[in-house]
């Protein structure tokens, strides 16, 4: 059996500090490495975790009119109560999901999502239909 001492462990450990440590240009919350652990000290993230999911505002498209130039903000996370737009609720409800700024390019209407679910943002494209969708229970609204 290999015994290593205390000193002979630094090395390797300040290795996977080193390599777990943030590097610049990152982003929020990418280092692992925290100030008031001890040296040598590696803490593992979480891996329970999961990325916010948004909820089903509405089990049926918004038919909206939307103007040739204008900016607007489709609410990606469903909690807004200005749907199919974004009232910033997303701050506090679902912080890691942001709205889905688009311009068009001419005067139409347009049926946006109201599920969440659509795999054409942030049009309609049927998706409201399927049984999961159509099952889930709408929060309530005031």
């Amino acid at each position: 059996m290999l015994l290593l001492r205390p000193a002979a462990l630094v090395t390797p450990m300040r290795a996977a500090a080193a390599a777990a440590a943030p590097r610049p240009g990152a982003g929020m919350g990418g280092g692992i490495l925290r100030g008031r652990d001890p040296p040598g000290f590696l803490r593992i993230p979480s891996l329970s975790s999961a990325p916010p999911q948004p909820v089903v505002a509405a089990k049926e498209p918004f038919p909206v009119e939307l103007k040739a130039g204008k900016k607007y903000a489709w609410c990606a996370c469903g909690h807004s109560r200005s749907q199919p737009f974004c009232d910033g609720a997303h701050k506090k409800a679902a912080p890691g999901i942001s709205p889905l700024r688009f311009t068009p390019q001419e005067d139409k209407t347009a049926w946006l999502c109201g599920c969440k679910r659509t795999r054409s943002p942030p049009y309609c494209d049927g998706t409201h239909k399927e049984e999961a969708v159509q099952s889930t229970r709408l929060p309530p609204r005031p």
